[in-house]
């Protein structure tokens, strides 16, 4: 909410005064909840990150998975909530 607020003042007001704020902000986070697990998931596929590498090297599985989260939420973040 701080970076509408902050950022798109107009779009924030005119929310906040209709009294749909709180579904924009919901809608949003679905989106964005929605499309960071899509990512991860088509991500770890692409990279060969496996339950089977999980359970042979769990540190590098869990190395990997923060890498493919990381990169996930910084898509995210520049197409949805940045946007």
């Amino acid at each position: 909410m701080w970076y509408i607020k902050q950022h798109h003042k107009v779009r924030y007001t005119n929310l906040l005064t209709s009294g749909k704020l709180n579904g924009y902000l919901a809608d949003i986070d679905k989106q964005a909840e929605d499309m960071f697990f899509r990512l991860v998931k088509q991500i770890a596929e692409r990279e060969g990150v496996t339950e089977q590498l999980k359970a042979d090297n769990q540190m590098e599985w869990v190395a990997r998975m923060n890498n493919i989260r990381s990169r996930a939420a910084e898509i995210v973040n520049h197409d949805i909530i940045y946007n």
